[in-house]
């Protein structure tokens, strides 16, 4: 029997797959990749008797390589909180879905494990972008200010850490930044003993974030912002938690980033209001590489010549 664990490479899908392996220690292939990277299953060549577990990623990504998985005997846990699409009934999969707009993958292995490693699920909200959640589900915790500050920074630098257009952009693939952290029972006690990875983090983390600050607003007013970033790396690692800064700063405003890719087309980012956490995937779906979840969606290719088509679907889904 061979055991496979299939995560998306930001804060959300590491600090879950965390969450499940101190729980239940598995020598298991570790299947990733940088975040925008989802369709993860057609990598996977488990059969009869193997193991598979999915951390947010996805199931509607995954639907054809999902049923090959099942139908030739694996067994599947999978927990996530994007679009799902038709989930399959099957003796073999075990889903745990639930795409609510105020819940990530992290909360949903935290419910399962009645909040076993609890001080991770809330490094994983806090990353997410969920602040409020990620608040309330540390409140048992008794955590100071202090403490919850520290959570939501390392939260924030290992989702910062999944974006790019590949893993060379990243100061970390996923797989080995999953495995630096799974051998701390808490974030607490990795940010003591590993200081060198979260101080290499944190620099890489503001020096984009000052770079992301030249970004051109294309259009910009209270209800929607767009932004321009260059073709460089920096733009490509902080385009994620540069959306999410701006959302917190601009609660009622919706935000889109785009990343020049250098072919002539662009990667997008999407921010519903936090005010209002709907509609980006549902906007994002409507171009070809578009899909993510209620609250934040991309899209990981719009042709140069579909940017004022987006633009004006972007108005036309939060003007209203």
């Amino acid at each position: 029997m061979s055991d496979f664990d299939v995560f998306n490479g930001d804060a959300d899908g590491i600090c879950s797959l965390i969450q499940l392996r101190l729980s239940e220690p598995r020598n298991a292939k570790l299947v990733t990749g940088v975040k925008r990277k989802i369709d993860l299953l057609k990598e996977v060549d488990a059969v009869k008797g193997d193991r598979v577990t999915v951390l947010d990623v996805s199931m509607e990504k995954n639907a054809a390589p999902l049923a090959r998985l099942l139908d030739g005997g694996a067994s599947v846990f999978y927990a996530d909180h994007h679009r799902a699409g038709d989930i399959p009934e099957h003796p073999n999969l075990d889903a745990h879905i639930d795409t609510s707009p105020e819940i990530c993958t992290a909360l949903i292995i935290d419910k399962i494990l009645n909040g076993a490693h609890r001080a991770w699920t809330v490094t994983a909200a806090f990353g997410d972008n969920f602040l409020e959640p990620a608040r309330r589900a540390a409140a048992p915790l008794g955590l100071s200010n202090d403490e919850l500050a520290r959570l939501e920074r390392l939260g924030t630098l290992i989702n910062y850490n999944g974006y790019g257009a590949n893993e060379e952009d990243l100061y970390y693939r996923p797989a080995e930044l999953f495995k630096q952290l799974v051998p701390f029972a808490t974030p607490m006690s990795f940010m003591a003993e590993n200081a060198d990875v979260y101080e290499r983090l944190d620099q890489g983390y503001q020096s984009d974030m000052a770079h992301a600050e030249s970004a051109r607003a294309l259009k910009e007013d209270d209800v929607i912002s767009v932004k321009l970033l260059s073709n460089a790396p920096a733009s490509r690692r902080v385009s994620g938690v540069f959306g999410n800064a701006l959302a917190q700063a601009h609660k009622s405003r919706a935000h889109a980033i785009l990343t020049d890719k250098g072919d002539g087309g662009y990667v997008v980012s999407v921010r519903a209001p936090l005010t209002n956490r709907v509609g980006a995937g549902e906007l994002c779906s409507q171009f070809e590489t578009g899909g993510g979840r209620s609250a934040a969606a991309g899209i990981n290719h719009l042709a140069e010549c579909d940017v004022d088509k987006f633009i004006s679907a972007f108005e036309a889904a939060y003007r209203a």
